[in-house]
């Protein structure tokens, strides 16, 4: 069947609507179009592959091998120097076959993440450099991202025990210390840490084999206004001379301990022989010697067994305005007190027990009258001797009660003394106690007892009284150190039906630093004197203000200024002094 006219009419009508454009074009166009061939690049995945090789703008000049892969530029890497980079031409229309050999296209500006470095972000999630580490130097740990808290700061890698943070005043205008003395160098050896030094401005010492050596020596001078502590006040200026010796063993067993300290105080005035018609209570030289020293062994067995010995020696006068000094007197008569004590200490876990033997002589020197004639203190010199034991447990760590027991027999050179009385006795006391440390702010040992004597002669009471005994010191501040002492005490004395001298002496001192070379101690000392059998009983008070400017650890500049009350019972025997002084002190 052949198609009707109507519809071969249709498609003649299509077909010229879609010639007369192509037609118009053909004429309008001036250059002849050609169809597209077939190319290997029409299966290209790259970008650009449906185009012609020869109209990319972007492909190198004929006569350059170029790789398949080098249809588009490569990315510049954000590691290479930007130096470098622009090294490239300013523009494309410069000269490229001189200044771009490698016919790299030019990158103009900071390519992406650029200042990122190597832990910022980067769009392109390229693989970030990672820093070259030293060895031994610790591999540092990623930051924290944003909100994250801050994490506490970490000690330093250092041997020994854990560094304290100084207060503010030991690190204020100091020079920096190199990195390599400081240990802060990547992969430096562990540098062992030297002992801790509290005292910033204290003697270094010296080293005699296996000996620590410190000596020191005080001068100073100023103004007494009571030297000989008399009702109605002597003045004169004063000069005193104070050296000091610490020797102590550096062994890994066993010790041994010397220290030995001593003073001499000098007037150059005299004082009055006679006051009122009568022969002075005081001597007319008040000259002053005074030496205390130890020396304390310590023989370690083994680990719970331990053999401790001391010697000691005590060189003094009799104290300005007691009774035992003799009326009519030209300078005070001296007397050595030295003895030992042997003894051992035993541990069983955590209990345990200290005890040992003592030998004691006290002599004193005769005294020299300003007649010229001379009076002995032959019935003044006595022998002691005793034994004392000490019980304690550990409840844990920093508490440790314990009690103490002591006994002693007294026996004179002389039965009677100068009074006729008969001194030799029998005493001792018993005390309960403990000693304690609380993480090094308040260290020390308290202790309360009972204390009795019995004499020979039955004119002589018991001399009996209740006892403490105490040292603490509380570091209430980095700067600040409070230190409290107690101590009794009892004494033989030359007044006639006196049985002795119980003494109860109480201190407190504060040292607070300024800076680490200016300290300022304030001291306050409290102490009663009980003669048993006279009704007699002195208070004495003491209020002392020192302040210590410290050059370097040689050289300390010192003051001090203090005020002595004797305030007695008995008629006429109160007295007042205040002291002045200014010296140096020299130390090694």
């Amino acid at each position: 069947m052949g198609s009707s006219p109507g519809t071969s009419r249709s498609k003649r009508a299509h077909f010229l609507r879609a010639a007369l454009p192509c037609l118009a074009l053909t004429v309008l166009g001036s250059a002849p179009v050609a169809a597209q061939s077939l190319t290997p690049d029409l299966f290209s995945p790259n970008r650009g592959g449906f185009a012609s090789p020869d109209t990319l703008p972007t492909r190198r000049t004929a006569g350059v091998p170029q790789a398949p892969s080098d249809a588009l530029p490569t990315l510049p890497d954000p590691n290479t120097d930007l130096r470098k980079r622009q090294q490239t031409p300013a523009r494309a229309g410069q000269n490229p076959t001189n200044q771009n050999p490698t016919g790299q296209v030019p990158t103009y500006g900071l390519p992406a993440a650029n200042g990122a470095s190597s832990s910022g972000y980067d769009s392109l999630n390229r693989k970030r450099q990672q820093p070259k580490l030293y060895p031994g130097q610790p591999k540092p740990k990623r930051p924290a991202g944003p909100g994250s808290p801050v994490p506490p700061a970490t000690p330093e890698r250092t041997l020994g025990p854990p560094r304290i943070a100084p207060p503010p005043s030991e690190t204020a205008h100091k020079t920096p210390v190199p990195p390599a003395m400081a240990g802060n160098v990547p992969g430096q050896p562990l540098r062992r840490r030297l002992k801790l030094d509290d005292d910033a401005f204290g003697a270094v010492g010296d080293y005699a084999g296996s000996f620590l050596i410190k000596g020191g020596l005080e001068l100073s001078t100023g103004y007494d206004t009571n030297p000989a502590r008399l009702n109605k006040p002597v003045g004169s200026p004063v000069y005193v001379v104070a050296p000091d010796l610490l020797v102590a063993s550096d062994w890994e067993r066993h010790a041994l301990v010397a220290d030995l300290r001593g003073s001499f105080s000098g007037y150059t005035n005299n004082m009055p022989a006679t006051i009122d018609g009568f022969a002075s209570p005081s001597p007319v030289e008040v000259d002053r010697p005074d030496f205390n020293g130890h020396i304390d062994g310590r023989i370690d067995v083994n680990r719970d067994l331990k053999l401790t010995t001391q010697l000691r020696l005590r060189l003094a006068t009799d104290n300005p305005g007691s009774p035992n000094v003799q009326a009519g007197l030209q300078k005070y008569p001296v007397y050595a007190a030295y003895g030992t004590t042997v003894g051992f200490d035993q541990t069983f876990n955590r209990f345990q027990v200290a005890a040992g033997a003592t030998v004691d002589r006290t002599a004193y020197t005769n005294s020299k009258l300003t007649d010229g004639s001379t009076f002995s203190n032959d019935d003044r010199d006595f022998n002691q001797y005793g034994g004392v034991g000490r019980f304690s447990y550990e409840l844990k760590p920093g508490l440790k009660p314990f009690v103490e027991i002591q006994g002693d027999t007294r026996v004179h050179d002389q039965a009677a003394d100068r009074n006729g009385f008969f001194r030799d006795s029998n005493g001792g006391y018993a005390k309960v106690g403990t000693s304690f440390e609380f993480s090094r702010i308040l260290i020390g040992e308290v202790s309360v007892g009972y204390s009795a004597r019995n004499y020979v002669d039955p004119r002589l009471s018991q001399l009996a009284g209740f006892l403490t005994s105490g040292s603490l010191i509380w570091s209430a501040s980095g700067l600040t150190t409070v230190k409290f002492a107690t101590d009794t005490q009892i004494a033989e004395t030359t007044v006639p039906g006196s049985s002795g001298v119980l003494v109860h002496t109480y201190g407190i001192e504060v040292d607070h630093d300024f800076r680490r070379w200016l300290t300022a101690v304030g001291k306050f000392t409290y102490g009663t004197y009980d003669y048993q059998g006279q009704n007699r009983n002195d208070k004495t008070y003491s209020l002392e203000g020192n302040l210590i400017y410290k050059l370097n650890r040689n050289i300390w500049i010192k003051g001090t200024l203090r005020h002595d009350i004797l305030d007695s019972n008995q008629p006429g025997s109160s007295s007042q002094g205040t002291v002045v002084m200014v010296g140096v002190r020299l130390q090694n």
